[in-house]
């Protein structure tokens, strides 16, 4: 037995990739306009604020416990060390600078460049200045690290020497018990013999260890201090001030890039604008029937006024099939894109005008039909309270607008069946479910949506095949109206859905 019961439709993602990418796509002019200021402000910097003068000298420094398998730490303590008052105020000593150690320890850094090697960086108010503070800071870590590995060699010599003669006193004590006992004779004196004997044996053995070790010691100091050095003398770091602006413009640009990318990308989830098709289809519960490039005041290349051109003549001939073919009043309503929504109309009203007179009523709230200048042959226009009230033998193509602040009541005094003219990636998911919801509440059927700037790179389909997708009010109304045409499916206009404007070469 198959079961005719319909799988529940798959949960919508929190946050679908594919209009997300198509949304910061969408906003590059914010994002490549914060890659060009991150441009900008990285090559100004280079040039208004140019590194100041800076010397560089290199230490070798030997330490007691190196280890071949050291991971840095000895290293890294003679940096720790560098950044002490002691070192600071010995440099400036040297110096005669009047400095305080804690402002001359802003002024220099030092990193480990192995081991054994300290690299250390000191700025001034010149070159020769950052080369003399450079040679005294790196003399006083010398001397300091020279002055503790001898109070450190001198310490440990002391103790054994100390412990050396500790055994000394001993061993005279044992040597004078052996001769004190030598006159006896027995079983008991010879034990007692044989025992003194192995003592003074043993503290002669230590004797002759701690005299090697402070012997070693004191060899060892020497090592040490010689292999401490300066090895690299200081000199003054040149700067290329192309360099560093190239430098600096390449870091701010990738920085305003992504920083631009990151805030198109929370605006886009924050704003929840739908720019699909799929998504204004399924908003608006009406299927996507054009698409046009956005009317703009610039003028645009040959190629893209003769694709646009093409574009828009299959509209207005599908358009005008729909407007001959219903008996109830058509009108235009805008969502972000009123130019285009105007220059559509006219040509509509151009197409029809062979069969008979046409009145443009003029729902709009600013003055793109108002505040136009009339060519001649275009087509009279009145405003919405007097089409309303005056005979309507005319032919009416209403034009009106669902943008906020809308006086939805007016809607119906321009036509009762509509075709929606919306801006990609304008309206918010939430009002565009308000608009259908309103449509469906006045009984104005939406029978297409043309969808104004859109993606180029948009494949998504944004067309409602079956089911009534109509606002929820609106269909227990009027339920011969599915997916928001006015009319059956069965009796759904034939025309045909005008492709992409970038879909004609494809």
């Amino acid at each position: 037995m198959t079961s005719t019961a319909s799988e529940p439709p798959a949960a919508a993602p929190l946050i679908d990739l594919q209009a997300l990418v198509v949304a910061v796509r969408r906003r590059r002019r914010l994002w490549c306009s914060m890659a060009l200021v991150g441009l900008l402000v990285g090559a100004a910097v280079a040039v208004l604020r140019p590194p100041p003068p800076t010397a560089v000298t290199t230490v070798l420094v030997a330490h007691q416990a190196d280890q071949p398998n050291d991971p840095g730490t000895l290293i890294r303590t003679d940096v720790g060390l560098l950044h002490t008052t002691r070192i600071a105020g010995k440099a400036l000593e040297s110096l005669g600078s009047p400095d305080t150690p804690e402002d001359f320890m802003r002024d220099y850094g030092g990193i480990g460049l192995s081991n054994n090697l300290l690299r250390i960086t000191v700025t001034g108010d010149s070159d020769a200045q950052a080369v003399a503070r450079a040679e005294a800071l790196a003399e006083a870590f010398v001397a300091d690290h020279v002055r503790r590995i001898r109070e450190a060699a001198d310490a440990e010599a002391t103790t054994l020497l100390d412990q050396r003669d500790r055994m000394q006193g001993e061993l005279a004590q044992v040597d004078q018990a052996i001769a004190d006992a030598s006159p006896q004779s027995g079983p008991k004196a010879s034990a007692t013999m044989e025992s003194l004997f192995a003592r003074r044996a043993e503290l002669t053995s230590r004797i002759t260890d701690f005299g090697r070790r402070a012997a070693e010691a004191g060899i060892g100091a020497p090592r040490l201090i010689a292999g401490t050095q300066i090895v690299d003398a200081p000199r003054a770091v040149r700067h290329s001030l192309p360099k560093t602006a190239v430098t600096n413009a390449a870091i701010g640009l990738v920085l305003g890039l992504v920083l631009g990318l990151a805030v198109a990308a929370v605006g886009v989830v924050v704003a929840d604008r739908p720019v699909l098709r799929r998504e204004i289809a399924a908003n608006l519960g009406a299927s996507v029937v054009a698409e046009l490039r956005r009317t703009s005041r610039r003028p645009a290349g040959p190629w893209q006024r003769r694709r646009t051109r093409a574009a828009r003549t299959r509209l207005i001939t599908s358009l005008a099939r729909a407007v001959r073919g219903s008996a109830e009043p058509v009108s235009l309503l805008e969502l972000g894109c009123a130019r285009s929504a105007v220059a559509i109309a006219l040509d509509l009203a151009g197409a029809l005008a062979d069969e008979g007179p046409v009145v443009i009523v003029d729902g709009l709230p600013g003055p793109p039909l108002a505040g136009r200048r009339p060519k001649p042959g275009d087509p009279a226009v009145v405003s919405g309270g007097s089409a309303a009230a005056g005979p309507h033998e005319e032919r009416r193509l209403g034009v009106g607008s669902v943008a906020p602040g809308t006086a939805w009541t007016d809607l119906t005094d321009l036509g009762t069946r509509t075709v929606l003219v919306v801006r990609a990636g304008h309206g918010s998911a939430a009002w565009l479910h308000t608009v259908a919801r309103h449509l469906a509440d006045l009984r104005i059927a939406v029978i297409g949506v043309v969808l104004i700037d859109p993606d180029p790179r948009d494949r998504t389909d944004g067309t409602l095949w079956d089911g009534p997708h109509t606002a929820p009010r609106g269909r227990s109304e009027r339920p011969a109206r599915q997916n928001g045409t006015g009319r059956p499916l069965a009796e759904r206009p034939s025309w045909a859905r005008v492709p992409d404007i970038d879909q004609e070469a494809r």
